[in-house]
């Protein structure tokens, strides 16, 4: 499960285009390209939740086929590690790949 980006204010994302993360769209994850101060194949959105502004990137073609975002509200995900459950966030870097890595299997039922 990979966390969707979202920044909590314009200067925080504007500083994702100038170098220390790369912008990517919100629903296909793509690269949001940007020339000096201009965003070539995307757009940055405002939103609101919760009485509470937040911003994201959506391209192009993700924009023109839905304005709105699906899969906005950010959620707590907790799984177990070393016997208690925790907060995926509260992981070190090792354990968050270690999680991404797992791969979910369903149990086949009796017929």
């Amino acid at each position: 499960m990979e966390e969707k980006k979202v920044y909590k204010s314009e200067k925080q994302a504007s500083e994702a285009l100038h170098g220390e993360e790369k912008a990517e769209c919100f629903d296909c994850n793509c690269e949001i390209n940007v020339d000096e101060e201009e965003i070539k194949n995307g757009s940055l959105l405002a939103y609101e939740d919760e009485q509470k502004e937040f911003f994201v990137f959506k391209c192009n073609d993700c924009f023109s086929k839905n304005e709105g975002l699906e899969d906005y509200k950010q959620c707590e995900v907790y799984s177990r590690i070393v016997g208690y459950l925790r907060p995926i966030k509260q992981w070190n870097e090792g354990k968050k790949q270690e999680y991404k890595e797992r791969k979910e299997y369903k149990v086949p039922q009796g017929e």
